[in-house]
C-alpha cells in the first residue's frame, strides 16, 4: 500500500499499477484539469456546488452529490468556493463489474449509462449511508498491516449496490409531458440499442422514428443534454470498450462487428472519443481472460 498525504493507494503486485484508491479532497484542484483514468471513479461531494464536464456534456452539482465515471471517461470538475468529499477509484482487474454483474448490477446504472446524468443528488440520510461505506473502505486501507482485498471488495459491493438502488429509486415514472416525447424517447433508446452496430447516422434514426433529424436532435439535447450523434457514438464506444476488455478478438474484428470496414478509421474514431487508441485501452485496462 502507498500513502501520499491522505491519499491511500493499493497497487497491483504484478504490474505495480493502481488497483484501488481512497482519495479524500478539500479543494477542486485535483479535478480542474481534464481527467481520464483507466479505472472507475465514485465521487461523493459533501460540500460544494458548481459544474462538471463529462465527455462533451456539462452538468450541475451541489452538496451531497454522488458522481460516477467509467473507464477512460474524460471529466473535469470546478466548484464555487468550498469543495470537500471522498473519491473511490478501482481498476477492473481489482473488481470486475462484468464478473459480478449478477450481484452488483451497477453497470448501465452508475457506469456506461449514455442516457442519464452521472450526477445523483442524495438526501442527507442517503449521503450519510454512502459516506459510512466509504469510511469503511478508508478504515481498511489505513490498517497498520496490509489491507485485505476481500474486505475492500465486500465494502465496494455494498457501496455500488446501495448507490444503484438510490439512483433507480430516484428515476421514478417517466415525467416527460410534452406531446408524444415519451414514446419517441423510448423508441429512440430501443432503436440505438438494436442498430448501433449498423446505423451510425442521426438521419437513419430519424427516418426509423418518422421524425425530422432536427426535431429528434432537439429532443435529445433537451432530455439527455447530448446531441443524437453523441448518443450514437457513446453507445458504440461503450460496446467497443466491453469487447476490448472481455474478448480476445483482434481490433480489426471488433471494428467490423461495430460497422467499421476500416480498422484504422475505427481506431481514429475511438481515439477521438476516448483520447487513446483501442490497443492502449486494452493494454492498460487489462484483459478479462476468465470471461473471454
Amino acid at each position: 500500500m502507498v500513502k501520499a498525504d491522505s491519499v491511500l493507494e493499493l497497487l497491483n503486485p504484478q504490474s505495480k499499477s493502481l488497483a484501488f484508491k481512497v482519495h479524500p479532497f478539500e479543494t477542486d484542484e485535483y479535478f480542474k484539469k481534464l481527467n481520464s483514468f483507466n479505472y472507475f471513479s465514485v465521487i461523493l461531494v459533501l460540500e460544494g456546488h458548481g459544474k462538471l464536464k463529462a465527455d462533451v456534456s456539462e452538468y450541475s452539482f451541489n452538496k451531497n452529490s454522488l458522481v460516477c465515471f467509467s473507464l477512460y471517461q474524460p471529466f473535469r470538475i470546478e466548484s464555487e468556493r468550498e469543495f470537500r468529499g471522498l473519491m473511490i477509484n478501482f481498476h477492473p482487474e481489482f473488481f470486475c463489474l462484468h464478473k459480478h454483474r449478477n450481484k452488483v448490477s451497477c453497470n448501465g446504472v452508475l457506469f456506461n449509462n449514455i442516457f442519464e446524468s452521472p450526477v445523483i443528488q442524495l438526501t442527507d440520510p442517503e449521503a450519510l449511508s454512502i459516506l459510512t461505506l466509504m469510511y469503511g473502505l478508508q478504515s481498511e486501507m489505513e490498517r497498520p498491516d496490509k489491507p485485505e482485498p476481500e474486505v475492500l471488495i465486500a465494502y465496494l459491493k455494498i457501496l455500488l449496490i446501495n448507490a444503484s438502488r438510490i439512483k433507480i429509486k430516484k428515476r421514478g415514472p417517466n415525467d416527460n409531458s410534452i406531446n408524444d416525447e415519451p414514446t419517441i424517447l423510448d423508441a429512440l433508446k430501443e432503436a440505438i440499442e438494436n442498430h448501433f452496430r449498423t446505423l451510425h447516422s442521426p438521419r437513419d434514426y430519424a427516418c426509423k422514428l418518422n421524425i425530422s433529424t432536427a426535431a429528434l436532435n432537439r429532443i435529445c439535447k433537451t432530455r439527455f443534454n447530448k446531441t443524437l450523434s453523441t448518443l450514437i457514438a457513446d453507445r458504440i464506444i461503450t460496446e467497443a470498450k466491453r469487447e476490448l476488455y472481455l474478448t480476445a478478438q483482434p481490433i480489426k474484428a471488433i471494428a467490423y462487428e461495430l460497422g467499421f470496414n476500416d480498422e484504422f478509421y475505427f481506431s481514429r474514431f475511438f481515439k477521438s472519443k476516448v483520447a487513446i487508441s483501442p490497443q492502449f485501452f486494452r493494454d492498460t485496462v487489462g484483459f478479462d481472460q476468465a470471461n473471454a
